[in-house]
């Protein structure tokens, strides 16, 4: 069974997801999502918290590269990075890629935010089942134990790391917060379906 069989198997999902400025837009559709390090070298808009782009410098994967060679993904993009950009969503979207990425060489994946000292990093066909999904999609990380709720938080971050750069053919649509933003991504030349759905953000 390929990893991204595994992936809607066991979690019912077919899609991965990019929490992304609309400004970067032009350029996914041109050169793909590409990895930090890639991205460093043009012209982009980052909506990455400086403090966890700086820990993920520091990161290599296990029989990997460094972290910063990776394009990333989530599994589930109502998370803590959506939530702390609710100030700018008149200027994001969320892209929806295919889960067949999965299926590409050298992809990895990690059980919670792979910035996170305590990330473990596995093949697809691995880490798909290690992963706690249960916590991934879960609607709140909330929780009265501050151990607990770090914890929580770190694992709705979960990744998929695909090297260097994916493709933007597979992107299927995207979503946006209301219908300014729509148009927004309209504008900058986007064609796949937009969806405005207020619900999968904050």
């Amino acid at each position: 069974m390929k990893p991204s069989e595994l992936y809607t198997e066991i979690t019912g999902q077919t899609g991965l997801f990019n929490i992304q400025a609309i400004g970067n837009i032009p350029s996914i559709m041109q050169r793909g999502l590409l990895s930090n390090e890639k991205a460093s070298r043009i012209n982009h808009m980052s909506i990455a918290m400086q403090e966890v782009q700086e820990r993920r410098d520091t990161v290599v994967i296990p029989n990997g590269m460094a972290l910063h060679k990776y394009a990333n993904v989530y599994f589930d993009p109502k998370n803590p990075m959506l939530y702390k950009r609710q100030n700018e969503y008149d200027n994001i979207c969320i892209l929806k890629f295919d889960c067949s990425i999965l299926d590409f060489d050298g992809v990895i994946v990690s059980d919670r935010n792979a910035s996170s000292r305590y990330a473990s990093f596995f093949p697809p066909e691995i880490g798909l089942r290690v992963i706690d999904f249960k916590l991934v999609f879960a609607a709140d990380w909330r929780d009265d134990n501050q151990f607990e709720y770090f914890r929580k938080k770190s694992i709705k971050c979960a990744e998929v790391l695909v090297p260097y750069s994916v493709p933007f053919n597979f992107v299927l649509c995207a979503a946006v917060y209301n219908e300014l933003t729509k148009k927004k991504l309209e504008d900058v030349g986007f064609d796949r379906n937009i969806y405005v759905e207020p619900k999968l953000f904050f």
